[in-house]
């Protein structure tokens, strides 16, 4: 039968100092992922606009072939 602390989970108070770190450091690791996406964000939002530009003013694609029906 195992004891306490193997695999039975922390007997202590719910809103324990260690509780309090280990919330505020998930808090911190979230804030930062969102921040980073929201840098990445507007980095592929461009990248797209440019590749988009680009097909557009080259013309090796025809975008009118696309929609023709045969």
């Amino acid at each position: 039968m195992p004891r306490y602390g193997y695999g039975r989970g922390y007997r202590g108070s719910a809103l324990s100092l260690y509780s309090l770190v280990d919330i505020a450091i998930i808090a911190g690791i979230i804030y930062l992922l969102i921040s980073l996406f929201m840098v990445a964000a507007g980095y592929v939002i461009a990248l797209i606009v440019l590749i988009l530009l680009r097909e557009f003013l080259r013309g090796r694609f025809n975008w009118r072939r696309m929609y023709v029906w045969r």
